[in-house]
């Protein structure tokens, strides 16, 4: 596959607490955020309908490994609500490296002035937008999508 797959995504960071949600246009040229959902029982509902309103090409979920890209107790809850996710939706989902997006996002804050306190609620919105964006830009640059599509038989992804 070359080339950019024209379509809406929708970038997930998924947390313990929260999850950030951005998307990006059709032509991939810009990801926005669009909601912080708060992490309980109705994420998946609340995310699903979202993916009604947007109708993504896929989800780009967050795959968090550590520094030295092994995984960790939240790789496999990301992966987890990622399946979850996919077979609610029925909309393909793309895991891809997320090791620094919120330390990014929590930076890009900073610089525009605000506080941790005062970003709690938008952190994981912005986390999502860079993750997407970065996503978006390597499938541009590449001509192949960034991750891997998850086997939502297998609740496994295939190697990124």
């Amino acid at each position: 596959m070359t080339g950019f797959r024209r379509g809406v995504r929708l970038g997930i960071d998924v947390g313990k607490a929260r999850v950030g949600v951005s998307r990006c246009d059709p032509d991939g040229m810009l990801a926005v955020p669009v909601e912080t959902v708060p992490r309980s029982d109705t994420s998946i509902e609340r995310i699903s309908e979202l993916a009604r309103e947007w109708e993504p090409l896929e989800f780009v979920v967050g795959l968090p490994v550590n520094m030295r890209g092994e995984e960790t107790l939240s790789t496999t809850d990301a992966r987890e609500f990622a399946a979850q996710l996919g077979r609610r939706t029925g909309v393909p989902v793309r895991m891809v490296d997320e090791r620094l997006s919120t330390v990014t996002a929590h930076a890009a804050l900073r610089s525009s002035g605000r506080s941790q306190k005062n970003s709690r609620s938008i952190v994981d919105q912005v986390a999502a937008v860079v993750l997407l964006q970065h996503a978006v830009d390597t499938e541009k640059s590449t001509g192949h999508p960034a991750g891997a599509v998850i086997d939502l038989d297998e609740e496994s992804a295939d190697d990124a």
